[in-house]
């Protein structure tokens, strides 16, 4: 069935903004799945990722500041006054450490700004057609280096129910399994798998690019599951398509071996497309030929 969809709001007014998708050619058939902004609790997931489980401070000021704010001085500052992402210099490395955001439990304001991802999608994003990749998102507006952009949102479900559906996939078929391998401590791994294949937002649309212009980046909230947000690794163009690399890197160097320590986790998040390895079509002049594929998953 083809269904005109232009100027229709993807998210059916479930974001700030609207989530325009573009007039199709009648070529792509508009995958049908639930929109969710947030992410919700998948088969074999035990943690409700809408539940309250991280303590709050007790600020009363507008904004948190270093000096008194429980939140910061536990898990360091990780925004500016603007919202805008600091340490950007590690997204190269293929690691990064978890953000923390002040939280319902807090007694900052909303407009406070150690609260970015909280606050939704707040840029005017496009679902479109590409011309050798299905549908992709570009940006309507001009966006900064270091801007939250929108959260890959899903299911959340268990090791095992990934390894079912990888192994249930037919050749064909996108797979959107996003694994996020947390290192810290001695050894300690804590893994999140998001599938937004069914129910998802507008991130499940985003193409993988070998010199992609969005990095992910875990982002807790209330809860100990992370958010996985995305934010602009350079400047963008208004009209560019949004990219992020499906193994988690930004940049095509391998990824470096940072040491585990429990003031410092290392993250790292990957996408597979199934067990058969699909051709790279990103056209970057350092495009590796085929997407990433992560066995990890199935061992």
């Amino acid at each position: 069935m083809n269904i005109d969809w232009h100027g229709a709001d993807l998210s059916n007014g479930l974001e700030n903004v609207a989530v325009l998708i573009e007039r199709s050619s009648g070529v792509l058939t508009f995958p049908e799945f639930q929109y969710s902004p947030d992410n919700i609790q998948g088969p074999g997931c035990s943690i409700d990722p809408s539940e309250i489980t991280l303590p709050g401070c007790s600020c009363l000021s507008h904004s948190c500041f270093t000096e008194s704010c429980s939140c910061l001085q536990t898990h360091g500052q990780a925004y500016d006054s603007t919202g805008t992402l600091l340490n950007l210099s590690r997204i190269d490395s293929g690691y990064c450490s978890p953000v923390f955001e002040c939280n319902a439990l807090c007694s900052c304001s909303d407009a406070c700004s150690n609260r970015v991802v909280q606050r939704g999608l707040r840029l005017r994003l496009e679902v479109c057609s590409t011309k050798n990749r299905g549908w992709g998102v570009r940006a309507l507006e001009a966006i900064p280096r270091g801007t939250f952009v929108c959260e890959y949102a899903g299911e959340l479900i268990s090791l095992e129910e990934a390894r079912r559906r990888q192994l249930a996939q037919r050749s064909e078929e996108n797979n959107y399994i996003i694994a996020v391998r947390e290192h810290a401590g001695t050894g300690s791994i804590t893994e999140t798998f998001v599938d937004p294949a069914v129910v998802g937002n507008v991130g499940r649309f985003l193409n993988h690019s070998c010199q992609p212009n969005l990095f992910m980046q875990p982002v807790r909230v209330h809860s100990v599951v992370p958010r996985l947000a995305l934010f602009a690794g350079r400047n963008i163009d208004a009209q560019e398509e949004l990219t992020f690399d499906y193994s988690g890197l930004y940049s095509n160097q391998p990824p470096a071996e940072l040491p585990s320590t429990q003031s410092d986790a290392a993250t790292q998040a990957s996408r597979t497309d199934g067990l058969q390895r699909k051709e790279c079509r990103c056209g970057a002049d350092n495009c590796v030929r085929f997407l990433p594929l992560d066995l990890s998953i199935l061992n």
